[in-house]
């Protein structure tokens, strides 16, 4: 039996932190977030972050003192979605000069993409969405620094060659079909 979950949009992740300081400065200076709350709750130090008037906060940094924090971070990515390439291009070279480590460029046929990552090695992904929509996964290198044009004649071509690529709007009218049951 299929559940009928109601509508439920992703809106917040929280990073477990070693250096509260440290990370909030780097989300507030790269990412524009602004701080709406801090606090101790339990012992844990938190610290609410957002870039949107409809919602509280969209990043969670918590620093527990207690949590062994000496391996890899538990966390995939954080991703931030761009209104447009223009958009995309003026962040990335914004960002550019400030050799944040594994600054990367990425096409994902769906989304145009860079990814970096924060001082204690979560991942960050800037992204704007394309006209298409392609299987994933797919990727292919991106150069951020060509105009706007190449790069959406780029993503055409990309479109047109990989099976199952569909429009977008095409592909949302799916989607919602789907979600109806």
């Amino acid at each position: 039996m299929k559940l009928k979950i109601p509508n439920a949009q992703l809106t917040h992740a929280g990073v477990y932190v070693k250096n509260m300081e440290v990370m909030k400065a780097f989300y507030t200076k790269y990412l524009g977030l602004i701080v709406v709350d801090q606090g101790v709750l339990n012992g844990t130090e938190l610290t609410f972050l957002s870039r949107s008037d409809n919602e509280h906060h969209q990043v969670v940094l918590a620093h527990v003192p207690s949590r062994v924090m000496d391996g890899a971070t538990t966390l995939n990515q954080i991703s931030f979605r761009m209104d447009s390439l223009r958009d995309l291009k003026t962040y990335y070279e914004m960002l550019l000069p400030h050799s944040l480590e594994g600054m990367e460029p990425r096409h994902h046929g769906n989304s145009w993409s860079f990814y970096f990552f924060d001082p204690e090695g979560n991942k960050i992904e800037i992204y704007a969405v394309t006209p298409w929509q392609v299987h994933q996964p797919w990727r292919a290198p991106l150069d951020l620094l060509e105009p706007e044009e190449k790069i959406l004649a780029d993503t055409q071509r990309y479109a047109d060659a990989l099976p199952g690529s569909v429009p977008l709007e095409m592909w949302r009218e799916e989607m919602r079909q789907k979600l109806k049951g």
